[in-house]
């Protein structure tokens, strides 16, 4: 049987790769999970690996991972998850897009977590500084890990008999299939690089530092400053410019009355 090289190396490190490389990967370390529980499974398939211990362990890897980014973001607040938003490819909108998606779902977010790119690191420090219940936090992560690895690990069993197939195409490949990939991801990157530059380049014209708006105040200019944070941010940081109204962005069409058509209007979300 032909075995790529991600199999043998899986073969002579067996479990403790496994653990080590589900655990850094959840720590956010760019290393793709998906394969390495693919082979996981494909390797239990042909009774090289116990399926039960390789499930138990990549769980337990997971989780362990998890509840160091919960107490994280428990002690560290927001300031924690602007720092991973910051290496997003969408640091612009990556708060107020990982908040929606808490909001909406709370603790059912983490059952699916780990399938949704990106979020799969901001889930955890964001239970933690919203003072999600740790028990609480424990179940729904514990089940989504249970998920995440019984999908890519059950599906290595099951298509374990193809596997030979499936490497043999990719081995054939060779070098264009990895220069495919790398191309891909590198147009990918460079797209939403020049999108975040020109948003940016846009917002520019419009925007005004922390220091202009105190001259502004301190000079008695008539102002209207609103506060259009989500509500999960200002739970998270309930700390505001005096005199502001708090209307999250979610509210504005709602109440967009409350706004005066007769002063000049500041926006700030963070």
């Amino acid at each position: 049987m032909i075995v790529s090289e991600v199999i043998q190396f899986l073969l002579r490190h067996g479990y403790a790769l496994l653990f080590g490389w589900v655990f850094a990967e959840q720590l956010g370390l760019p290393l793709p999970a998906a394969p390495i529980l693919f082979a996981a499974g494909a390797l239990a398939g042909e009774g090289l690996l116990n399926f039960s211990l390789a499930c138990g362990l990549t769980v337990m890897a997971s989780l362990l991972s998890n509840v160091l980014w919960y107490f994280l973001g428990r002690r560290g607040g927001s300031s924690v998850l602007s720092m991973l938003c910051r290496i997003s490819l969408n640091p612009d909108s990556c708060i107020r897009r990982t908040s929606e998606i808490f909001s909406r779902y709370g603790a059912r977010s983490l059952l699916m977590a780990k399938f949704i790119p990106g979020f799969s690191t901001v889930a955890p420090p964001l239970a933690g500084i919203f003072h999600m219940n740790l028990l609480r936090f424990l179940l729904f992560d514990g089940l989504g890990a249970c998920l995440w690895v019984g999908t890519f690990v059950g599906l290595g069993y099951l298509f374990s008999d193809q596997l030979e197939d499936i490497v043999t195409l990719v081995l054939r490949l060779g070098i264009s299939l990895i220069l495919i990939v790398i191309g891909g991801l590198t147009a990918y990157i460079i797209w939403k690089y020049a999108q975040r530059r020109r948003f940016l380049g846009q917002l520019h014209l419009s925007r005004m530092s922390p220091e202009e708006l105190k001259n502004k105040l301190d000079a008695g200019e008539d102002l209207m400053i609103l506060d259009v944070r989500h509500r999960l941010e200002f739970q998270a940081e309930p700390i505001t410019i005096p005199g502001a109204l708090y209307l999250p962005v979610e509210q504005l069409d709602k109440d967009y009355r409350r706004i005066p058509q007769d002063r000049e209007v500041i926006l700030y979300c963070n």
